[in-house]
């Protein structure tokens, strides 16, 4: 539910903050003075359009705010703001929305930024705004559908289980028209694949190989630069040198010297271990450069034949893939290729008779679905019938039609469509054809009243200037329909008529002034008796009497009356 709303700078809303409570909130003021731009603004922050043309003159930014409250039917929003790593623990969902005068967008939601579709997305959540757009969308089929759908949960059952069963169905189609598609490519492709195999088999590679082989190719190919360092270092350590003692006999000399001094004096007694460690380990090095060099061998032969090798490697790596390892995954995705195309005739003939049980099953669930559609669209038709009567269309003739459609689709296998007609004698026509802009926004209303206890989707809705055009007793019994629809749900509505202003809950009054040579608008709640003033003069205009007041709060009256008869018949 919408708690507060806060804006600054859009349009002729400077800065405006208003609280809104539970049941209906009605919206009155004189014309221009600002009601629509309210709605507007809600609208922003719900993910809607706006341009920097909305920013008020002399300001280089507007910002909406609004603080919104969850409980648990939010289920479909909690999922949604989780996936989307938003927290919402605290039961409190805070939007807000600014725009620079470059068009510059920045939305957060509880203080994370997200898109402008998410923003749009989450706002499908929380706010229906009924207005003439809304209206055109119920023309389309989509919608027609939908409105079905939800009316009744068997059916919002029926269509996730029929859902599944069509996706399960869509998927082994496609793999059906995959394996047809590729077998025609088959015949060519076989010989590639088979040459291919025998490539890599007669390579006979092992995972590694290419590794070993270019290390043993370092090594002989430096096999002379290898041979001189380690003669060199052997000479060194223990073969003698021409510039002296080799290390190892000076070490030995140095072992000797410290033993004997050891007999005077063992302060060097650490050295001396030191010294004897370092001769072992140092001979130890002596003796395995002495085996190396005695084992090397050079073979020029041995040397191009692993060049060769290593030519036929490089060319399959570059062909399949950087590795050895990665040339042996490439014969096994070939192997496995080769034994689907050999087992073609066996998985086809698999397919099908999978197809043709899923398809068995699908029909199942879009017969069932069908006969809860039509059972649906007879008691919703029989709703809106009776509603359309209450607001004073006593002619009009409307019913919802279930159809078999050619084939499946991801919502069934039917099409939907609403017939109207407003008045006696004439033929029930698909109401995109015949309804009026007034016909179509009572249709609406019709819809939203009888949807409206059923749905828990939405926790608030917007009524946008839904009087207009019409008057006397149709104005109450639309007053009456709001009204009802506001024990289900929080409504806005912005309205003209005094038959629907006095179905209050929360009266808001919006007023334009004058404020530095800049026009200001100003939105506060009416008290009881401002609100019985406000009324007389919504019916009266500016020349209120004693008369239009006692008609005003007799209006109220009835109101509480009628609003009472409603909490106590739901």
């Amino acid at each position: 539910m919408l708690k507060t709303l806060t804006v600054w700078n859009f349009a002729l809303l400077e800065h405006v903050q208003v609280e809104f409570g539970p049941g209906l909130n009605i919206l009155t003021g004189e014309t221009g003075a600002g009601k629509s731009i309210l709605i507007d603004s809600l609208g922003a922050v719900l993910g809607q359009r706006v341009s920097a043309d909305n920013i008020r003159s002399g300001c280089d930014w507007l910002r909406v705010e609004a603080v919104f409250s969850l409980d648990e039917e939010s289920l479909g929003l909690h999922e949604f703001l989780t996936q989307q790593a938003i927290d919402d623990s605290e039961n409190m969902l805070i939007v807000t929305r600014q725009v620079t005068r470059n068009g510059r967008s920045n939305v957060l939601v509880n203080g994370c930024h997200v898109t402008l579709a998410t923003l749009k997305r989450i706002g499908t959540f929380l706010v229906d705004i009924h207005g003439q757009n809304e209206n055109l969308a119920l023309l389309k089929e989509e919608s027609q559908l939908h409105l079905l759908d939800t009316y009744d949960p068997d059916l919002s059952e029926a269509l996730a289980a029929y859902e599944c069963a069509y996706r399960a169905w869509t998927e082994q189609r496609k793999r059906y028209d995959e394996k047809r598609q590729a077998s025609r490519e088959y015949a060519q492709r076989l010989d590639m694949l088979h040459w291919q195999d025998k490539e890599i088999t007669d390579a006979g590679l092992k995972e590694g190989e290419d590794e070993e082989l270019e290390a043993e190719i370092r090594k002989l190919s430096h096999a002379e630069k290898i041979v001189g360092f380690v003669e060199e270092s052997y000479n060194l350590l223990d073969g003698g040198s021409s510039r002296g003692l080799s290390v190892l006999a000076a070490l030995s000399q140095v072992k000797k010297d410290l033993g004997d001094m050891s007999r005077f004096d063992q302060s060097l007694e650490n050295a001396q271990k030191i010294v004897e460690e370092a001769f072992v380990s140092l001979q130890e090095a002596a003796y395995e450069l002495r085996d190396y060099g005695e084992n090397m061998e050079f073979s020029p032969e041995r040397l191009d034949t692993l060049q060769q090798r290593m030519d036929l490697i490089y060319r399959l790596c570059k062909k399949y893939g950087a590795t050895v390892a990665d040339v042996l995954a490439h014969q096994q995705k070939v192997q496995q290729e080769l034994l689907d195309i050999e087992n073609y005739d066996d998985d086809i003939a698999a397919l099908e008779k999978k197809i043709a049980s899923l398809e068995a099953e699908l029909a199942r669930k879009a017969q069932r679905l069908t006969k809860l559609r039509q059972a649906a669209a007879d008691d919703l038709s029989a709703a809106i019938r009776t509603q359309l009567l209450e607001l004073g269309m006593p002619q009009a003739r409307f019913y919802i039609a279930v159809t078999p459609a050619d084939q499946y689709g991801s919502h069934g296998r039917d099409e939907v469509a609403m017939y109207f007609s407003a008045n006696a004698g004439e033929t029930e026509k698909p109401l995109q054809k015949v309804a009026s802009g007034g016909e179509l926004s009572r249709i609406a209303l019709a819809i939203k009243t009888v949807a409206s206890s059923r749905d828990s989707s939405v926790p608030s809705m917007v009524f946008d200037e839904i009087d207009t055009g019409i008057g006397g007793r149709t104005a109450q019994m639309v007053a009456e329909r709001i009204a009802l629809v506001a024990q289900y749900k929080q409504v806005l509505c912005i309205t003209h008529l005094p038959q629907i202003a006095c179905m209050a809950d929360e009266h808001l009054y919006i007023s334009k002034g004058i404020e530095d040579n800049h026009a200001v608008t100003q939105v506060r709640p009416l008290s009881e008796r401002e609100q019985i003033s406000e009324i007389a003069r919504m019916a009266s205009g500016a020349d209120m009497t004693t008369a239009s007041i006692d008609n005003a709060r007799e209006m109220v009256l009835h109101a509480k009356m009628k609003k009472e008869s409603f909490r106590q018949g739901s």
